[in-house]
Protein backbone atom coordinates (compact mmCIF):
# COMPACT_ATOMS: atom_id res chain seq x y z
CA UNK A 1 0.00 0.00 0.00
CA UNK A 2 1.60 3.37 -1.26
CA UNK A 3 1.07 6.27 1.47
CA UNK A 4 0.65 9.97 -0.32
CA UNK A 5 3.15 11.91 1.22
CA UNK A 6 5.90 8.69 2.33
CA UNK A 7 9.27 8.06 0.18
CA UNK A 8 6.89 6.32 -2.81
CA UNK A 9 5.24 9.76 -3.64
CA UNK A 10 9.00 10.93 -3.42
CA UNK A 11 10.51 8.95 -5.81
CA UNK A 12 7.12 9.09 -7.68
CA UNK A 13 7.64 13.10 -7.62
CA UNK A 14 11.76 12.96 -8.09
CA UNK A 15 10.85 10.01 -11.18
CA UNK A 16 8.10 12.54 -12.80
CA UNK A 17 10.36 15.91 -12.44
CA UNK A 18 13.37 14.32 -13.81
CA UNK A 19 11.93 12.78 -16.91
CA UNK A 20 10.00 16.18 -17.75
CA UNK A 21 13.52 17.91 -17.65
CA UNK A 22 14.97 15.41 -19.78
CA UNK A 23 11.81 15.72 -22.03
CA UNK A 24 12.55 19.47 -22.13
CA UNK A 25 16.29 19.16 -23.01
CA UNK A 26 15.41 17.40 -26.34
CA UNK A 27 15.91 13.54 -24.65
CA UNK A 28 12.64 12.30 -25.72
CA UNK A 29 14.36 8.73 -26.11
CA UNK A 30 16.69 9.00 -22.58
CA UNK A 31 16.55 5.03 -20.86
CA UNK A 32 15.44 4.14 -17.85
CA UNK A 33 19.07 3.95 -16.37
CA UNK A 34 19.28 7.91 -17.73
CA UNK A 35 15.78 8.70 -16.14
CA UNK A 36 16.82 7.11 -12.57
CA UNK A 37 20.22 8.86 -12.31
CA UNK A 38 18.89 12.20 -12.98
CA UNK A 39 16.23 11.16 -10.20
CA UNK A 40 18.53 10.19 -7.90
CA UNK A 41 16.86 6.71 -7.43
CA UNK A 42 17.81 2.92 -8.31
CA UNK A 43 16.62 1.92 -11.96
CA UNK A 44 14.92 -1.14 -10.35
CA UNK A 45 12.84 1.43 -8.37
CA UNK A 46 12.03 2.49 -11.97
CA UNK A 47 11.53 -1.08 -13.45
CA UNK A 48 9.65 -1.93 -10.74
CA UNK A 49 6.83 0.54 -10.29
CA UNK A 50 6.55 1.26 -13.58
CA UNK A 51 7.94 -1.61 -15.73
CA UNK A 52 9.10 0.47 -19.10
CA UNK A 53 9.51 3.96 -20.25
CA UNK A 54 6.20 4.19 -21.91
CA UNK A 55 4.42 3.14 -18.81
CA UNK A 56 6.55 5.65 -17.01
CA UNK A 57 5.70 8.51 -19.75
CA UNK A 58 2.01 7.86 -19.19
CA UNK A 59 1.96 8.17 -15.42
CA UNK A 60 3.98 11.56 -15.39
CA UNK A 61 2.05 12.88 -18.14
CA UNK A 62 -1.21 11.83 -16.76
CA UNK A 63 -0.35 12.72 -13.09
CA UNK A 64 0.72 15.89 -14.65
CA UNK A 65 -2.50 16.95 -16.95
CA UNK A 66 -4.92 15.42 -14.08
CA UNK A 67 -3.61 17.67 -11.03
CA UNK A 68 -3.16 20.99 -13.32
CA UNK A 69 -6.63 20.71 -14.61
CA UNK A 70 -9.21 19.38 -12.02
CA UNK A 71 -12.72 19.98 -12.66
CA UNK A 72 -14.48 22.44 -10.07
CA UNK A 73 -17.81 22.24 -8.71
CA UNK A 74 -18.91 25.90 -8.86
CA UNK A 75 -22.36 25.03 -8.98
CA UNK A 76 -22.72 25.71 -12.91
CA UNK A 77 -22.69 23.54 -15.64
CA UNK A 78 -21.07 26.89 -17.17
CA UNK A 79 -19.01 27.72 -14.31
CA UNK A 80 -17.51 23.72 -13.84
CA UNK A 81 -16.19 23.44 -17.48
CA UNK A 82 -15.12 27.25 -17.42
CA UNK A 83 -12.69 26.68 -15.00
CA UNK A 84 -11.67 23.22 -16.02
CA UNK A 85 -11.63 24.50 -19.55
CA UNK A 86 -9.38 27.37 -18.25
CA UNK A 87 -7.03 24.87 -16.57
CA UNK A 88 -6.28 22.59 -19.39
CA UNK A 89 -5.32 26.04 -21.42
CA UNK A 90 -3.11 27.08 -18.82
CA UNK A 91 -1.14 23.66 -18.70
CA UNK A 92 -1.26 23.96 -22.50
CA UNK A 93 0.41 27.11 -22.85
CA UNK A 94 2.96 26.08 -20.45
CA UNK A 95 6.14 24.44 -22.14
CA UNK A 96 6.65 21.04 -20.07
CA UNK A 97 2.40 20.46 -20.30
CA UNK A 98 2.94 20.77 -23.75
CA UNK A 99 5.90 18.17 -23.70
CA UNK A 100 3.95 15.87 -21.71
CA UNK A 101 0.76 16.14 -23.71
CA UNK A 102 3.02 15.23 -27.04
CA UNK A 103 4.92 11.86 -24.52
CA UNK A 104 1.12 10.90 -23.40
CA UNK A 105 0.64 10.83 -27.40
CA UNK A 106 3.00 9.18 -28.15
CA UNK A 107 2.46 6.48 -25.93
CA UNK A 108 -0.88 5.37 -26.79
CA UNK A 109 -1.18 2.13 -28.48
CA UNK A 110 -4.02 -0.20 -29.30
CA UNK A 111 -3.58 -2.46 -27.09
CA UNK A 112 -3.77 0.41 -24.10
CA UNK A 113 -7.48 1.01 -24.69
CA UNK A 114 -9.01 2.47 -23.26
CA UNK A 115 -6.03 4.59 -22.00
CA UNK A 116 -6.51 4.69 -17.93
CA UNK A 117 -6.15 8.75 -18.17
CA UNK A 118 -9.10 9.50 -20.84
CA UNK A 119 -11.20 7.33 -19.03
CA UNK A 120 -10.87 8.84 -15.85
CA UNK A 121 -11.07 12.34 -17.28
CA UNK A 122 -14.41 10.88 -19.25
CA UNK A 123 -15.62 9.69 -15.56
CA UNK A 124 -14.48 12.79 -13.98
CA UNK A 125 -16.66 14.97 -16.87
CA UNK A 126 -19.39 12.98 -16.83
CA UNK A 127 -19.76 13.24 -13.15
CA UNK A 128 -20.12 16.85 -13.28
CA UNK A 129 -23.04 16.34 -16.41
CA UNK A 130 -24.80 14.38 -13.94
CA UNK A 131 -24.64 16.81 -11.47
CA UNK A 132 -25.73 19.62 -13.74
CA UNK A 133 -28.23 17.39 -15.06
CA UNK A 134 -29.33 17.06 -11.67
CA UNK A 135 -29.86 20.78 -11.43
CA UNK A 136 -32.01 20.87 -14.28
CA UNK A 137 -29.59 22.19 -16.95
CA UNK A 138 -29.12 21.34 -20.20
CA UNK A 139 -26.06 19.01 -20.81
CA UNK A 140 -23.63 17.99 -23.34
CA UNK A 141 -22.38 14.34 -23.76
CA UNK A 142 -18.73 13.80 -22.76
CA UNK A 143 -18.51 13.60 -26.30
CA UNK A 144 -19.40 17.07 -27.11
CA UNK A 145 -17.27 18.48 -24.17
CA UNK A 146 -14.14 16.31 -25.88
CA UNK A 147 -14.84 17.62 -29.23
CA UNK A 148 -16.15 20.79 -28.56
CA UNK A 149 -13.23 21.60 -25.71
CA UNK A 150 -10.65 19.30 -25.00
CA UNK A 151 -9.95 18.35 -28.67
CA UNK A 152 -9.42 21.95 -30.23
CA UNK A 153 -7.43 22.49 -27.13
CA UNK A 154 -4.91 19.40 -27.47
CA UNK A 155 -4.67 19.68 -31.34
CA UNK A 156 -3.28 23.37 -31.13
CA UNK A 157 -0.70 21.85 -28.97
CA UNK A 158 0.42 18.71 -30.95
CA UNK A 159 0.12 20.79 -34.49
CA UNK A 160 2.10 23.53 -32.69
CA UNK A 161 -0.19 26.68 -32.51
CA UNK A 162 -0.69 28.72 -29.64
CA UNK A 163 -3.37 28.42 -27.02
CA UNK A 164 -4.11 32.10 -26.46
CA UNK A 165 -5.42 33.10 -23.02
CA UNK A 166 -9.39 32.85 -23.21
CA UNK A 167 -9.27 29.87 -25.97
CA UNK A 168 -11.05 27.71 -23.01
CA UNK A 169 -13.58 29.66 -22.04
CA UNK A 170 -14.44 30.70 -25.83
CA UNK A 171 -14.61 26.51 -26.90
CA UNK A 172 -17.26 26.73 -23.55
CA UNK A 173 -19.44 28.85 -24.58
CA UNK A 174 -19.60 27.51 -28.42
CA UNK A 175 -20.44 24.27 -26.57
CA UNK A 176 -23.10 25.51 -24.33
CA UNK A 177 -24.22 27.15 -27.63
CA UNK A 178 -24.86 24.29 -29.53
CA UNK A 179 -27.28 22.59 -26.83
Amino acid sequence: MTRPGGRSARVRDAVHEAVIELLAAGEIDAAIPKIAERAGVNPTSIYRRWGNRDNLLLDAAVTRLRTTSPIPDTGSLRGDLAGWAEGVERSMRDPHGQILLRALVATMAPEREPIEYLRARGDDLQKTIDAAAARGEAVPSVDDVLDFVLAPLYLRVLFRRPVEPGTGARLVERLLRAL
